[in-house]
């Protein structure tokens, strides 16, 4: 192993190589997934067949799995982006809402579309929202106890009978694919009065909301609709039905998972077991827990039992912060107190989402120069499963926003050099790297990695000795210097003002067999590990829903 690499004693201390696990220098295929829509898609009901004819430009561009919009139709028929609920079973096949087609096409072409993606031999997640539901048939009185909004454990009105909207027949369905009919027992409460037309949170008789949920707002079980009760058998039996049905009828491959702060705790792990025990699969689901408090996500996923992946909401307000704080952010801490910092095997990693960009509730986008250093982040290291965000890709013509510069180049780097064996840089507190030694199975595999939030600098990074002599260019063309690796495996690496530069070996070189030893440079410093002369960035503890801004403390109070 040695004599391989023609290790001369004289230049290394043989304390720094150490065993490897072979695995990590092993290359595996690195899996980024596709957010494939964002909010402002144009309301004419051709994503399917939009999704058919860019599925080819998701494959070349390193796309291994696609999250898909809400399928099923929502209560404003063509106008609804898919997370207002009404009818689970229809796909766009039947005229219900003043229309067959959802916002994004029919039935048909909905298969066709997911038909397309995988014989490009890219995964497809249904967007799954069970908790609530919208846009009832039929009108009930019951009776119902007026609940504090910012405390739904304190009622604030006595029993009253008020008029709501919980009966769901589907006359349009007509009880194909199941004839079930929710009504206001299935239902924990709901928002508005339809006599008095008063809003409020209102909680139906001999109904308590579901206790294992988030603690915001003294109890977060309710979110907007009517929302599910999750105790009640029938619902339960009903939606493992309707769980079975979807994954089989419609031939996806795993879940993305809406709001899941908001629903028991334990209904997904068992919803997933019990899909996955029936159809004999191993499933993939992420659930969107929206929250930046690393704590809360641990708590969820002891809970659930590792059940489900969760998208790293933390990681997410670290790299929005880091993008409006003018280089005051420590970027030694941009990777810490995230889902990759804890459990990176069910960490889902993104920049911005539907939810995020602009004029939405969770809104939180990242700033446009900043998007480079994010992607990079989430795309060049071996931690995490990344998701690309549609309106990054393409960009979001309703706000005018560009696709994100360098994204295709970061994506293919990701797909043919973010391999191999990892050195961090974590050592400054505006200039960061890291790199990869890639893997002897992918030609010119390997990359340096070098991003400051403020002024330009350089980093002596160790790249492998296997590219001693070799020469490293920027792919993304910010820095215009070649690298020349020196004999050791170092090269010094530069990045301009406020930006980020990924350097991979110039092509048609040849390079040297790989060691299965790892080599430790002591100038390493991890990304996780503790800063001792930082001042550690706020951690984003607000309200989760801008139109939700007062309680800060209560909030803190009811998740400890």
């Amino acid at each position: 192993m040695q004599s391989e690499l023609n290790i001369n004693k004289a230049n290394y201390d043989m304390k720094n190589w150490q065993e490897c696990d072979i695995d990590t220098v092993t290359a595996k295929k690195n899996k980024t997934m596709m957010q494939a829509f964002e909010w402002y898609l144009p309301e004419d009901r051709t994503h399917w067949k939009r999704i058919v004819k860019i599925a080819k430009d998701f494959k070349d561009a390193g796309i291994t799995s696609v999250w898909l919009p809400p399928a099923y139709k929502g209560a404003s028929g063509v106008h609804d982006v898919g997370y207002a609920v009404y009818d689970l079973y229809d796909l766009g096949e039947f005229n219900q809402k003043n229309t067959v087609a959802t916002k994004y096409g029919t039935k048909d072409e909905y298969l066709a579309a997911i038909h397309e993606l995988k014989k490009n031999n890219i995964e497809v997640l249904a967007d799954v929202v069970l908790g609530h539901r919208m846009g009832a048939d039929e009108q009930e009185r019951i009776f119902a106890y007026g609940q504090d909004e910012y405390d739904r454990n304190h009622e604030i009105a006595g029993k009253k009978k008020i008029t709501v909207w919980t009966k769901f027949t589907f006359p349009g369905r007509n009880g194909k694919y199941s004839d079930f009919k929710w009504d206001w027992t299935h239902f924990h409460g709901t928002d508005f009065d339809a006599k008095s037309q008063e809003n409020g949170i209102y909680r139906f008789i001999g109904k308590e909301w579901d206790s294992d949920v988030d603690g915001e707002f003294g109890n977060y079980d309710y979110l907007m609709g009517v929302d599910l009760d999750m105790s009640d058998d029938e619902v339960v039996d009903e939606l493992n039905k309707w769980g079975r049905w979807y994954f089989e009828f419609t031939g996806v491959d795993g879940f993305r998972i809406d709001a899941v702060k908001h629903i028991d705790f334990n209904f997904f792990r068992n919803w997933l077991n019990k899909l996955r025990h029936d159809t004999g699969k191993e499933i993939f689901a992420v659930g969107e827990y929206w929250n930046a408090e690393l704590y809360i996500l641990q708590r969820y996923i002891e809970k659930t039992e590792s059940a489900l992946s969760l998208f790293d909401v933390p990681l997410h307000f670290n790299m929005f912060h880091a993008s409006r704080s003018n280089g005051y952010y420590d970027m030694r801490y941009i990777l810490k107190n995230t889902l990759l910092s804890y459990r990176p095997d069910l960490a889902v990693t993104f920049v911005d989402n539907h939810d995020t960009q602009p004029g939405q509730a969770l809104e939180s986008f990242v700033l446009e120069w900043f998007k480079p250093h994010a992607y990079s982040l989430i795309l060049l290291r071996n931690e995490g499963y990344p998701c690309i965000f549609y309106g990054d890709f393409y960009g979001i013509e309703h706000d005018h926003i560009p696709s994100v510069y360098g994204l295709r180049t970061l994506m293919k780097l990701r797909e043919n050099h973010a391999h191999g064996i990892l050195h961090d840089y974590f050592n400054h507190d505006s200039v960061i790297g890291w790199t990869m030694e890639g893997v002897d199975e992918i030609n010119n595999s390997g990359l340096a990695v070098i991003m400051t939030d403020e002024r330009g600098g350089e980093k002596k990074m160790y790249v492998g000795i296997h590219f001693a002599g070799k020469i490293f260019i920027d792919a993304l063309k910010n820095a215009k210097e070649k690298v020349v690796i020196d004999k050791d495996g170092y090269g010094i690496f530069r990045v301009n003002d406020g930006s980020v530069s990924v350097y991979r070996p110039m092509y048609g070189q040849t390079i040297g067999k790989r060691s299965n030893m790892r080599f430790v440079d002591k100038a390493e410093v991890s990304a996780y590990a503790e800063v001792a002369d930082g001042v550690a960035p706020e951690i984003m503890i607000e309200s989760n829903y801008k139109h939700l801004d007062d309680g800060v403390d209560q909030l803190l109070a009811n998740n400890n």
